[in-house]
């Protein structure tokens, strides 16, 4: 029997949109970071603040980076507009206007912080660049590459899908930030244990509680079977997602190896980029190297199990992987590799990395319970 398709005239619910709104987040990250030390602009008056200067000096770097890094957000509006059934004329003026004043807020919103420069020119190239993507998002629906997708997403995926398979494709990226562990993402709840305590320090009348968040904690390291074990549940967790919009059969399989193949990629390009291409492969010890094989043998015996166990378990799994992390001590060269990468250029695009390696895991906790609360057939 062949693959059930969605009812005819259901709208399309396109992987588009989480995703613009992802790099939404990620384009305001890039252009206010370090979000510090806000103040009044020094001598700017109330009325000149919504004037932008045109800076003198032309910086390459900035140019590639101001053009070309508002391009995908173009390419994501004009496709999410069109999937949900919208007109050409809105897709081109949301992809062209939303980033326009996307651009222009952000820019004003730098007057504020010290060490960053707000420019006109900026914001021209941030719409230039938004307008590049909006034309070759147009270009593959031309060419029907859009709709090839879909065709294929319908038979590879169930209805509804879209916040999984957005996940999934954010899930490389959080890969790429250091982790104590291979494929240890999650480490979100100690950031927020360590803001409370900064928080809360010299609160009177919250010294107990002071005194319980920034008490040390005492984190042995991790033995070879708990970071195998820790390195399997990471290699699970993706796959988990994945099955919970993926149809039954041999495509769950096809996914969990190509989960395994992206792991391998993430993993060897973040330790390129921190620790030099000469130790691209040092992540593989003898440990991690089964902790990943146990991972993808593990996803293909769950392969056949329906939606909502595949749902539940993702839940039980991702439990663990965040609770092992949690247990697991730093990396004793991650804050070499930091302090190189805040005194380079790449240090915006290594905070979204970093932010989607520590909320990946809950992120993907929150879709699989709306999994379980939705009604999906299997097929």
């Amino acid at each position: 029997m062949p693959d059930a398709l969605p009812l005819p005239g259901r709208r399309h619910r396109s992987s588009a949109s989480p995703l613009a709104l992802a790099y939404t987040a990620l384009v305001l990250y890039a252009s206010l970071y370090p979000f510090t030390e806000w103040r009044w602009p020094p001598g700017l008056a109330l009325a000149d603040l919504a004037r932008l200067p045109w800076p003198p000096w032309t910086d390459r770097f900035d140019v590639a980076f101001n053009l070309l890094g508002y391009a995908p957000l173009g390419a994501l509006l004009v496709l999410a507009v069109l999937s949900s059934g919208g007109s050409l004329f809105w897709a081109l003026a949301l992809a062209l206007a939303g980033p326009a004043a996307l651009s222009y807020a952000s820019e004003l919103a730098q007057q504020f912080l010290p060490g960053r420069h707000p420019s006109l020119k900026d914001m021209a190239l941030n719409t230039g660049g938004a307008a590049i993507g909006a034309v070759l998002a147009l270009a593959l629906q031309a060419l029907g590459a859009v709709n090839r997708w879909r065709r294929a997403r319908e038979v590879w995926f169930l209805r509804d899908s879209a916040g999984g398979l957005a996940l999934l494709a954010l899930w490389p990226v959080a890969l790429l930030f250091p982790a104590p562990v291979p494929l240890g993402l999650g480490q979100g709840l100690l950031r927020l244990r360590d803001l409370a305590a900064e928080t809360l320090d010299g609160v009177a009348w919250a010294e107990a509680a002071h005194a319980l968040l920034a008490a040390p904690t005492s984190v042995q390291a991790m033995g070879p079977l708990g970071e195998a074990l820790t390195t399997a549940l990471g290699m699970l967790a993706p796959c988990m997602v994945a099955y919970s919009v993926a149809r039954p059969g041999w495509r769950r399989a096809a996914l969990a190896v190509g989960a395994a193949a992206l792991a391998l990629a993430g993993m060897t390009l973040s330790t390129a980029l921190n620790y030099g291409p000469d130790h691209a492969l040092a992540w593989l010890t003898p440990y991690t190297v089964p902790g990943l094989v146990a991972g993808l043998l593990l996803a293909l015996l769950l392969a056949p199990l329906p939606r909502g166990l595949v749902a539940g378990l993702g839940l039980m799994v991702l439990t663990g992987l965040v609770t092992a992390v949690m247990q697991a001590p730093d990396d004793p060269y991650f804050a070499q590799s930091l302090q190189a990468w805040e005194q380079g250029r790449f240090v915006r695009f290594h905070g979204l990395a970093q932010w989607l390696g520590w909320w990946w895991p809950f992120a993907a906790m929150g879709w699989l319970f709306t999994r379980l609360a939705q009604r999906v057939p299997d097929r």
